[in-house]
């Protein structure tokens, strides 16, 4: 990387780790420094433009506080004996990136496997588009008629326990939305019920 691109402050800069010449104790040379990490699963499928296999590697996101200069940030990365590291302008999409989410043609890694150091959650980097919201907000629907939900509450305890948290975001931040469509399901079962009661 030359001087004058490594010349700006970033927040949030990502590298690549080999296992071949990573230090045994890498991932808590990484714990040390307390930044919140995220290390993408193992990519031992990927394949070059040629056909060729990749070299196995891990993605590392490293996220600081504020904008940091280039050579704090290469000194970290000297010591996983990986390359320069490069600054990501928008953490979301790298993080998708880490599995080869948006990229169907590349090979697929699961997101489960996705490490988190020193407490990086990705919800506290970026917030979800309108188009998300919306999409959670219909998983929420399909959630409460799969479940029988008839009260708030249950929605916000099902969703927690089932580890279900973007869904269970949404319907904490957009109480009269989830509130409104629980009781409103409720008070329609409760007059097909009564009904039924009557003949």
């Amino acid at each position: 990387m030359s001087e004058k691109k490594s010349s700006g402050k970033k927040r949030n800069w990502v590298c690549c780790v080999y296992p071949d010449s990573a230090p045994e104790d890498w991932r808590g040379i990484l714990q040390r420094t307390g930044l919140q990490c995220a290390i993408s699963p193992l990519h031992d499928k990927d394949i070059n433009p040629d056909g060729t296999p990749k070299k196995a590697h891990w993605h590392v996101m490293l996220c600081y506080q504020g904008p940091t200069a280039y050579e704090p940030v290469k000194r970290v990365s000297d010591s996983l004996n990986a390359p320069a590291p490069q600054p990501v302008e928008q953490i979301k999409g790298y993080y998708r990136y880490l599995t080869h989410k948006d990229n169907p043609e590349k090979a697929q890694y699961y997101e489960g496997d996705i490490e988190h150091i020193n407490g990086f959650n990705i919800r506290d980097h970026s917030e979800l588009t309108k188009s998300e919201v919306f999409a959670l907000k219909m998983g929420i629907i399909d959630y409460v008629e799969a479940h029988d939900i008839r009260e708030y509450q249950e929605l916000l305890l099902g969703l927690k326990t089932d580890d279900l948290l973007d869904m269970c975001e949404v319907a904490a931040t957009n109480t009269i939305f989830a509130d409104a469509y629980v009781r409103s399901r409720r008070n329609k079962l409760e007059r097909l019920e009564r009904d039924e009661c009557v003949k």
